[in-house]
Protein backbone atom coordinates (compact mmCIF):
# COMPACT_ATOMS: atom_id res chain seq x y z
CA UNK A 1 0.00 0.00 0.00
CA UNK A 2 1.22 3.47 -0.88
CA UNK A 3 0.25 6.49 1.22
CA UNK A 4 1.13 9.96 -0.05
CA UNK A 5 0.96 12.55 2.71
CA UNK A 6 0.62 16.18 1.73
CA UNK A 7 1.87 18.06 4.75
CA UNK A 8 3.66 21.17 5.95
CA UNK A 9 6.12 20.94 8.81
CA UNK A 10 4.82 24.11 10.46
CA UNK A 11 1.27 22.71 10.57
CA UNK A 12 0.37 21.39 14.04
CA UNK A 13 -2.53 19.40 12.61
CA UNK A 14 -0.08 17.62 10.32
CA UNK A 15 1.92 16.52 13.37
CA UNK A 16 -1.30 15.34 15.03
CA UNK A 17 -2.38 13.61 11.82
CA UNK A 18 0.96 11.81 11.62
CA UNK A 19 0.47 10.44 15.12
CA UNK A 20 -3.08 9.32 14.34
CA UNK A 21 -1.98 7.53 11.20
CA UNK A 22 0.72 5.80 13.23
CA UNK A 23 -1.90 4.68 15.75
CA UNK A 24 -4.12 3.38 12.95
CA UNK A 25 -1.21 1.41 11.50
CA UNK A 26 -0.36 -0.09 14.88
CA UNK A 27 -3.93 -1.30 15.24
CA UNK A 28 -4.24 -2.50 11.65
CA UNK A 29 -0.77 -3.07 10.18
CA UNK A 30 -0.53 -2.95 6.38
CA UNK A 31 1.73 -5.11 4.25
CA UNK A 32 4.24 -3.59 1.83
CA UNK A 33 3.58 -0.09 3.14
CA UNK A 34 5.22 2.85 1.40
CA UNK A 35 4.85 6.35 2.83
CA UNK A 36 5.73 9.28 0.60
CA UNK A 37 5.90 12.79 2.07
CA UNK A 38 4.65 15.40 -0.38
CA UNK A 39 5.37 19.12 -0.20
CA UNK A 40 2.64 21.60 0.68
CA UNK A 41 3.20 25.19 1.75
CA UNK A 42 0.54 26.68 3.97
CA UNK A 43 2.07 30.08 3.28
CA UNK A 44 3.44 29.99 -0.27
CA UNK A 45 3.93 33.77 -0.25
CA UNK A 46 5.96 33.77 2.96
CA UNK A 47 9.20 35.81 2.60
CA UNK A 48 12.21 33.54 2.25
CA UNK A 49 13.52 34.78 5.62
CA UNK A 50 10.19 34.09 7.33
CA UNK A 51 8.59 36.59 9.68
CA UNK A 52 8.29 37.25 13.43
CA UNK A 53 5.77 34.89 15.00
CA UNK A 54 3.60 37.57 16.56
CA UNK A 55 3.33 39.48 13.30
CA UNK A 56 2.31 36.24 11.58
CA UNK A 57 -0.34 35.47 14.20
CA UNK A 58 -1.73 38.99 13.98
CA UNK A 59 -2.03 38.63 10.21
CA UNK A 60 -3.50 35.13 10.32
CA UNK A 61 -5.89 35.39 13.27
CA UNK A 62 -6.48 39.10 13.66
CA UNK A 63 -6.05 39.27 17.43
CA UNK A 64 -4.30 37.57 20.32
CA UNK A 65 -7.51 36.23 21.82
CA UNK A 66 -8.37 34.27 18.69
CA UNK A 67 -4.84 32.88 18.49
CA UNK A 68 -5.03 31.85 22.17
CA UNK A 69 -8.27 29.94 21.55
CA UNK A 70 -6.81 28.09 18.58
CA UNK A 71 -3.60 27.32 20.48
CA UNK A 72 -5.64 25.75 23.27
CA UNK A 73 -7.54 23.54 20.83
CA UNK A 74 -4.26 22.43 19.28
CA UNK A 75 -2.74 21.68 22.70
CA UNK A 76 -5.75 19.62 23.77
CA UNK A 77 -5.73 17.54 20.60
CA UNK A 78 -1.97 17.16 20.76
CA UNK A 79 -2.07 15.95 24.35
CA UNK A 80 -4.32 13.08 23.29
CA UNK A 81 -1.53 11.96 20.95
CA UNK A 82 1.26 12.48 23.51
CA UNK A 83 2.37 15.65 21.72
CA UNK A 84 3.43 18.37 24.14
CA UNK A 85 3.12 21.46 21.96
CA UNK A 86 5.38 24.29 23.15
CA UNK A 87 3.92 26.90 20.83
CA UNK A 88 5.14 29.84 22.89
CA UNK A 89 8.74 28.87 22.09
CA UNK A 90 8.23 29.62 18.39
CA UNK A 91 9.76 33.03 17.65
CA UNK A 92 9.62 32.98 13.85
CA UNK A 93 7.26 31.49 11.29
CA UNK A 94 9.57 30.20 8.55
CA UNK A 95 9.33 29.79 4.84
CA UNK A 96 9.30 25.99 4.52
CA UNK A 97 10.82 25.53 1.05
CA UNK A 98 14.21 24.51 2.48
CA UNK A 99 12.57 22.05 4.87
CA UNK A 100 10.59 20.44 2.05
CA UNK A 101 13.71 20.27 -0.12
CA UNK A 102 15.47 18.52 2.73
CA UNK A 103 12.65 15.98 3.08
CA UNK A 104 13.00 15.15 -0.61
CA UNK A 105 16.76 14.78 -0.13
CA UNK A 106 16.20 12.48 2.85
CA UNK A 107 13.66 10.38 0.98
CA UNK A 108 16.33 9.44 -1.57
CA UNK A 109 18.22 7.84 1.33
CA UNK A 110 15.17 6.21 2.91
CA UNK A 111 15.36 8.70 5.79
CA UNK A 112 12.29 10.86 5.24
CA UNK A 113 10.26 9.49 8.16
CA UNK A 114 12.84 10.15 10.91
CA UNK A 115 13.61 13.55 9.40
CA UNK A 116 9.95 14.61 9.30
CA UNK A 117 9.57 13.52 12.92
CA UNK A 118 12.64 15.56 13.95
CA UNK A 119 11.44 18.62 12.04
CA UNK A 120 8.10 18.46 13.84
CA UNK A 121 9.66 18.03 17.28
CA UNK A 122 12.31 20.66 16.62
CA UNK A 123 9.74 23.23 15.60
CA UNK A 124 6.91 22.44 18.00
CA UNK A 125 8.89 21.36 21.08
CA UNK A 126 11.95 23.59 20.83
CA UNK A 127 10.92 26.50 18.62
CA UNK A 128 13.74 25.82 16.13
CA UNK A 129 13.70 28.12 13.11
CA UNK A 130 13.33 25.46 10.41
CA UNK A 131 13.78 28.07 7.70
CA UNK A 132 17.44 28.43 8.71
CA UNK A 133 19.85 26.15 6.84
CA UNK A 134 22.21 25.65 9.80
CA UNK A 135 19.40 24.65 12.13
CA UNK A 136 17.97 22.34 9.48
CA UNK A 137 21.37 20.68 9.19
CA UNK A 138 21.42 20.19 12.97
CA UNK A 139 18.01 18.52 12.91
CA UNK A 140 18.97 16.39 9.93
CA UNK A 141 22.04 15.16 11.80
CA UNK A 142 19.82 14.29 14.77
CA UNK A 143 17.66 12.24 12.39
CA UNK A 144 20.66 10.25 11.16
CA UNK A 145 21.72 12.11 8.01
CA UNK A 146 25.26 13.30 7.32
CA UNK A 147 25.43 16.94 8.35
CA UNK A 148 28.09 17.87 5.81
CA UNK A 149 26.10 16.44 2.91
CA UNK A 150 22.98 18.21 4.11
CA UNK A 151 24.79 21.54 4.41
CA UNK A 152 26.12 21.29 0.86
CA UNK A 153 22.69 20.35 -0.45
CA UNK A 154 20.97 23.25 1.32
CA UNK A 155 23.50 25.73 -0.07
CA UNK A 156 22.31 24.79 -3.55
CA UNK A 157 18.89 25.41 -5.06
CA UNK A 158 18.37 21.74 -5.91
CA UNK A 159 14.79 20.64 -5.43
CA UNK A 160 13.32 24.13 -5.12
CA UNK A 161 11.41 23.95 -8.40
CA UNK A 162 10.10 20.51 -7.46
CA UNK A 163 8.77 21.74 -4.11
CA UNK A 164 7.04 24.72 -5.70
CA UNK A 165 5.58 22.51 -8.43
CA UNK A 166 4.29 19.97 -5.92
CA UNK A 167 2.60 22.68 -3.85
CA UNK A 168 1.06 24.13 -7.00
CA UNK A 169 -0.12 20.64 -8.04
CA UNK A 170 -1.82 20.19 -4.67
CA UNK A 171 -3.71 23.47 -4.85
CA UNK A 172 -4.70 22.88 -8.47
CA UNK A 173 -6.10 19.47 -7.55
CA UNK A 174 -8.29 20.66 -4.70
CA UNK A 175 -5.94 20.13 -1.76
CA UNK A 176 -6.40 23.42 0.05
CA UNK A 177 -5.49 22.26 3.53
CA UNK A 178 -3.31 19.67 5.21
CA UNK A 179 -2.77 16.99 6.23
CA UNK A 180 -4.20 15.13 3.27
CA UNK A 181 -3.60 11.40 2.91
CA UNK A 182 -3.85 9.76 -0.52
CA UNK A 183 -4.12 5.97 -0.59
CA UNK A 184 -2.73 4.18 -3.64
CA UNK A 185 -3.20 7.38 -5.66
CA UNK A 186 -7.00 6.99 -5.60
CA UNK A 187 -8.59 7.56 -2.19
CA UNK A 188 -8.16 10.70 -0.10
CA UNK A 189 -8.64 11.45 3.58
CA UNK A 190 -8.39 15.12 4.51
CA UNK A 191 -7.59 16.45 7.95
CA UNK A 192 -6.15 15.08 11.20
CA UNK A 193 -8.83 12.41 11.51
CA UNK A 194 -9.13 9.88 14.31
CA UNK A 195 -7.41 6.53 13.66
CA UNK A 196 -10.74 4.82 12.95
CA UNK A 197 -11.24 7.06 9.91
CA UNK A 198 -8.24 5.43 8.22
CA UNK A 199 -9.59 1.88 8.41
CA UNK A 200 -12.11 2.10 5.52
CA UNK A 201 -9.39 3.64 3.33
CA UNK A 202 -7.04 0.79 4.17
CA UNK A 203 -9.73 -1.67 3.09
CA UNK A 204 -10.54 0.18 -0.12
CA UNK A 205 -6.90 0.28 -1.12
CA UNK A 206 -6.40 -3.41 -0.26
CA UNK A 207 -9.48 -4.45 -2.22
CA UNK A 208 -8.41 -2.48 -5.27
CA UNK A 209 -4.92 -3.96 -5.12
CA UNK A 210 -6.40 -7.47 -4.90
CA UNK A 211 -8.46 -6.88 -8.04
CA UNK A 212 -5.50 -5.79 -10.15
CA UNK A 213 -4.21 -8.53 -12.46
CA UNK A 214 -0.86 -9.86 -11.34
CA UNK A 215 2.04 -9.66 -13.75
CA UNK A 216 2.58 -12.86 -15.67
CA UNK A 217 5.55 -14.97 -14.68
CA UNK A 218 7.87 -14.89 -17.68
CA UNK A 219 10.74 -16.78 -16.06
Amino acid sequence: MRIDIFSDVICPWCFIGKRRLERALREKPQEDLEIHWRAFQLNPDMPIQGMPRQAYLDTKFGNKERATQIYETIRQNGAREDIDFQLDKIQRTPNTVKAHRLIRFASEQGMADPLVERLFTGYFYEGVDIGDADRLADLAEDAGLQRGEVAVFLESSEGTADVLAETRFAYENGINGVPCFIFDRHYALAGAQEPEAFFPLFELARNEAAQKPKAANTA
